[in-house]
């Protein structure tokens, strides 16, 4: 064959090797989507780069997830983008596309609301302060916030997740031990939920994890954990203390989803008694509740935990026993962070909730005592950083509902009828 000869053309009129194109480029739908999605694509000549692709083929694959109203691309001339030449096209994720159902659960009130691409929160509804100790109530409530918000938004909804502040068992999906919200140990919260998503009419997955691990995922994909290959994070949020790995990029839940339960590292063998049986606990040595108990202070009913021990960290930092209070609990917490670093060597550790408000107050004296204990740390440091993103685990929850999108852009969609609710 000449090889300046024309493709053959095929019976629909496109030629061979505009198909071979386009099957190459669908099967590179879903990377490219996750990389405008985490924000490491912002134009098509770095797109083209990370798939490895042709222009064309890069070209051929934004424009499809255009076509289905994922994402967004600029060809308007403003700023540089490609390396010579013109301004290669912007992408950005589609600020009015389909979105994901979000809902936590804590032990002071759940929330739900949606995302979309790029871990934007689109609508939150308020925050319910009551939980009672019947699941499939709370769910049912969280669900149903979350349909008047898909009813007043008219987005198509292409899945939900669930927050929770438990390990949650795989492929089961039970809570196994939800101490702080007096739910059963061993709750199938996975089924409930996803009964109650079905029973509302929304379509899609309905999926299920642990809180942290949820947070810990949303700020490697968009906050302060974005580019590390071996991410730690540790939170405390409204009761206890919660751990999550990412390794190699990905959320590391172990054989059954159970990894990094670092709430029952023990940091005080003297401390206070663990719900597990156990003493001195991070899960009680490092909480809200053990700060405002070591500053003797009496929590109130009025606001949950967090918001207590943050606002006096805040606007009591300067009295002696609220200073004595974060010092205590920054050493507490710098041993169980040096121990993971011993164990784990991530390149990066994460703070949530009231352990970024410690490492905010005295960010030397944390750094310090994880150096002074840890081999890795001794031998040049492991970057502590605050957490940054709001609501970083209901984001964490709409990325699981997001996922197979990511994974399959045109199966998902297609898989989905029409829009959610509207009345």
């Amino acid at each position: 064959m000449n090889g300046n000869a024309a493709p053959r053309r095929v019976g629909d009129g496109t030629t061979t090797s505009a198909r071979t194109k386009l099957e190459r480029g669908r099967g590179a739908l879903g990377p490219a989507l996750e990389l405008v999605h985490t924000g490491r694509a912002p134009t098509r000549a770095v797109l083209t780069a990370e798939l490895g692709v042709t222009r064309a083929t890069a070209g051929a694959v934004a424009a499809e997830l255009e076509a289905l109203g994922l994402i967004r691309v600029d060809s308007s001339p403003r700023g540089a983008g490609g390396t010579q030449g013109r301004p290669s096209h912007r992408l950005s994720v589609a600020e009015d596309g389909p979105v994901a159902l979000a809902a936590q659960v804590h032990p002071d009130g759940f929330r739900a609301a949606l995302v979309g691409l790029g871990g934007r929160i689109v609508a939150t509804a308020p925050g319910q302060v009551t939980v009672s100790a019947d699941p499939a109530q709370v769910l049912g409530a969280v669900v149903e916030a979350g349909a008047e918000l898909l009813a007043a938004s008219g987005r198509r909804c292409i899945g939900a997740g669930l927050a929770v502040p438990s390990a949650v068992a795989e492929p089961e999906g039970t809570a196994l031990n939800p101490l702080h919200l007096a739910w059963p140990p061993g709750s199938p919260v996975r089924a409930v939920f996803a009964e109650c998503v079905k029973a509302a009419g929304i379509d899609g997955p309905a999926m299920t994890g642990n809180d942290v691990n949820l947070a810990a995922l949303a700020e490697h994909r968009h906050g302060a954990g974005r580019s590390a290959q071996h991410l730690l994070c540790v939170a405390t949020g409204h009761r206890g203390v919660g751990g999550a790995l990412v390794l190699d990029g990905r959320l590391h839940s172990g054989s059954s989803g159970l990894a990094l339960e670092v709430g029952h590292l023990t940091v005080n063998p003297e401390g206070r008694p663990c719900h597990c049986g156990s003493r001195g606990c991070l899960d009680v040595e490092a909480d809200p509740l053990a700060f405002l108990t070591a500053a003797g202070r009496n929590p109130g009913p009025e606001v949950s935990l967090l918001a207590q021990a943050r606002d006096l960290l805040r606007t009591e930092y300067a009295d002696p026993s609220v200073r004595a209070a974060a010092e205590e609990l920054i050493d507490r917490l710098g041993l169980g962070l040096a121990g993971l670093v011993n164990i784990l060597n991530p390149d990066r550790i994460i703070l949530g909730g009231l352990h970024r408000e410690l490492l905010q107050a005295d960010p030397e004296r944390l750094r310090a005592v994880v150096a002074d204990r840890s081999l890795w740390g001794r031998s040049g440091g492991v970057p502590i950083l605050p957490c940054t993103l709001d609501h970083n685990s209901l984001v964490g929850a709409a990325e699981l509902a997001w996922q197979p999108v990511l994974d399959d852009p045109l199966g998902a969609l297609g898989a989905l009828s029409a829009p959610g609710p509207t009345g």
